[in-house]
């Protein structure tokens, strides 16, 4: 069996790292115009760092939990049989890496990384970053910035997830708001080509009629025992 997980926050909710788009998460409370768009870094480059730094200490801080541990497991576990994960996600925290996952697509980039907005090069980064910081690629201070995909930028590779998809024998989505596109998309596309799909949510998602079936309740249960129950190590139901 071909899977492709699309996971979003609320897989990490459970590892204390705050959803996007629920009530009390973080665009309520900051503006995502001043801070998460090439706009708002090219105009106040030090306020996008703060931000960005005490995100990428608080995803230091944080652990894998039950949820990333099992996807961690359900990847290594439909090799044996000769199946495959793609595992793609809109989180930019490095959790599902930590809990197993060996290949993980990261859509909107990774917190983990910087990138020179000038040279376009990339490199691992887990200290904070700020106007300081020089590119070891073309030497210009001031130029690097997280490498997560901003309002108004392309996701990363698309052709692979939409590759991936068309190959897939179920399509399922983790905690996801169904209202970010083009990830939102997924599940039309996938039913289009009469794959089947299923949600795992606190709660109905936006596009949640779209889905062949929705399990709701914290991801820290239901996925691990969908996990168990695919791999034939126990559980019952989803």
């Amino acid at each position: 069996m071909r899977i492709f997980v699309l996971t979003g926050a609320g897989i990490s909710a459970d590892s204390g790292l705050g959803t996007f788009r629920d009530a009390g998460g973080i665009w309520d409370k900051f503006d995502p115009m001043k801070l998460a768009t090439p706009a708002a870094f090219a105009a106040d480059p030090e306020r996008v760092h703060e931000f960005y730094n005490l995100r990428r200490r608080d995803m230091l801080a944080a652990r894998p939990n039950a949820a990333h541990v099992a996807l961690g497991r359900l990847g290594e576990g439909l090799k044996v049989d000769g199946g495959a994960l793609f595992l793609c996600t809109q989180n930019i925290d490095d959790l599902h890496e930590r809990a197993g996952s060996r290949a993980v697509h990261h859509m909107h980039g990774r917190l983990s990384r910087a990138l020179c907005s000038s040279c376009r090069a990339t490199r691992e980064w887990r200290a904070d970053l700020g106007v300081t910081d020089r590119c070891a690629a073309c030497g210009r201070v001031g130029t690097l910035r997280p490498d997560v995909v901003w309002f108004g930028e392309m996701p990363y590779g698309m052709p692979e997830i939409e590759e991936a998809l068309a190959r897939s024998d179920l399509f399922v989505a983790i905690g996801t708001s169904g209202a970010v596109y083009p990830a939102a998309e997924f599940v039309e596309i996938a039913r289009m080509m009469g794959i089947l799909t299923l949600e795992f949510n606190l709660g109905k998602s936006a596009n949640a009629h779209l889905f062949d079936e929705s399990v709701y309740g914290p991801a820290i249960e239901s996925v691990p025992r969908f996990v168990a129950r695919l791999l034939g190590t126990g559980g019952e139901g989803l």
